[in-house]
């Protein structure tokens, strides 16, 4: 009972803004004092038109404005205030160190998130491993890892409804998680409905910049700045690959079910099908986009980012290589004596993949998303501060 009125106080303080901030919160409080003041930034991206409307900076809104940075590094590069001077305003390093706790304060449940941000690649490959072991131990016990070309009949080797129940669970798992994480996330930061409040073109306007990626364009649409300060757009171009590829695998899995359920159409699938068509577009979306990724993050300029977070993030870009690259194999092969072996391979990767999005870099996705959703509003108001002012 103790234990949970002190649960209690710390949510009613947490929203009040009053609760001690981190050390990493108290960077980001200085900084942003600093920055403003002096609003060079202030065309960059969302934040800064963000932070213009407060004075104060509690842990609330920190860790809204730590979700809003896309990280793109262009402020960190114009700065006048950026290290080796000594006020060492750094925005993008500070942010990042903010956002990587969010995930964990938010996480359900909070011990797996914590294993995955101290050891994402380790977690995320040995997670994909362990379960792809385990179901080609299950085909060895049955004598069915290797056999005679079964005309990529899946459901031969495992059973639809087992699949199913299977991915069912692991999907509502992630789904769940996700749910309470963003909840925990927006009951902390969301600005409230005010009266006559439509928030129609606030979703529509944050759904714009969300699918778009707007702000990794360095507001001024050429990209974020590599180490040399020169502009790229790649890393946005792989978010889209990567992204989108994503979405196509599940709109393929989606269409294939709706041809299984409603039109009694079940699998295999002819290369020229819907389902598949939808997943080979995928698939090279998800071999492009995470090669590309992991490329910028191992060149990436340790000044703007989070060293302490490359773990989780390259074992979430290995997690989305691997299943598209087990997965483009299974259907090269699926009408051999090793599909059975690459089927099992594919489907501990998923699994391993579902089981980790709500802890890592998809999880930021949603966090960001939330927090574009509330900027969206908050600049459709009037400032509090030109209000106080009056």
């Amino acid at each position: 009972m103790q234990h949970l009125e002190a649960l209690t106080r710390e949510a009613a303080a947490l929203a009040q803004g009053v609760l001690p901030l981190t050390a990493d919160e108290g960077e980001v409080a200085r900084t942003l004092q600093i920055c403003n003041a002096c609003r060079y930034c202030e065309g960059f991206c969302a934040v800064f038109p963000a932070m213009t409307r407060r004075l104060e900076f509690p842990k609330a809104d920190i860790h809204y404005l730590a979700n809003l940075c896309h990280n793109c590094g262009a402020c960190y590069h114009a700065c006048q205030y950026a290290p080796p001077h000594e006020f060492a305003v750094n925005i993008p390093q500070a942010m990042a160190k903010v956002r990587v706790q969010t995930y964990g304060d938010y996480a359900f449940p909070a011990a797996l998130g914590g294993l995955y941000r101290r050891a994402g690649l380790t977690t995320a490959l040995a997670l994909a491993g362990g379960l792809a072991l385990f179901l080609l131990m299950v085909l060895a016990m049955r004598g069915s890892l290797l056999h005679a070309p079964l005309a990529g009949n899946f459901y031969a080797i495992f059973p639809h409804n087992l699949l199913a129940a299977m991915f069912g669970v692991v999907f509502l798992f992630a789904i769940g998680a996700l749910g309470v994480g963003v909840t925990r996330f927006w009951r902390q930061v969301s600005p409230g409905t005010r009266p006559g409040e439509s928030r129609g073109a606030a979703v529509g306007g944050a759904a714009h910049d969300a699918l778009r990626l707007k702000y990794l364009d360095g507001g001024h649409g050429q990209g974020c700045n590599n180490a040399d300060d020169a502009f790229t757009l790649a890393r946005r171009r792989f978010h889209h690959f990567t992204f989108y590829g994503f979405m196509l695998c599940f709109a393929a899995t989606t269409v294939a079910t709706l041809y299984h359920y409603l039109l009694d159409y079940h699998a295999p699938y002819p290369v020229t099908s819907l389902p598949v068509l939808l997943g080979i577009a995928g698939g090279i979306g998800l071999l492009v986009g995470p090669a590309g990724l992991l490329w910028l993050n191992l060149r990436r300029d340790p000044n703007t980012g989070d060293a302490s977070q490359r773990p989780m993030d390259r074992g979430f870009i290995a997690l989305l290589f691997l299943t598209s690259a087990s997965g483009l194999a299974l259907l090269a092969w699926r009408d051999s004596a090793a599909m059975a072996a690459l089927l099992a391979v594919h489907l501990g990767i998923v699994m391993a993949l579902f089981l980790t999005l709500p802890y890592g870099k998809f999880a930021h996705g949603i966090f960001r998303s939330a927090a574009l959703l509330k900027w969206n509003i908050e600049k459709r108001r009037p400032s509090d501060l030109a209000l106080g002012a009056d």
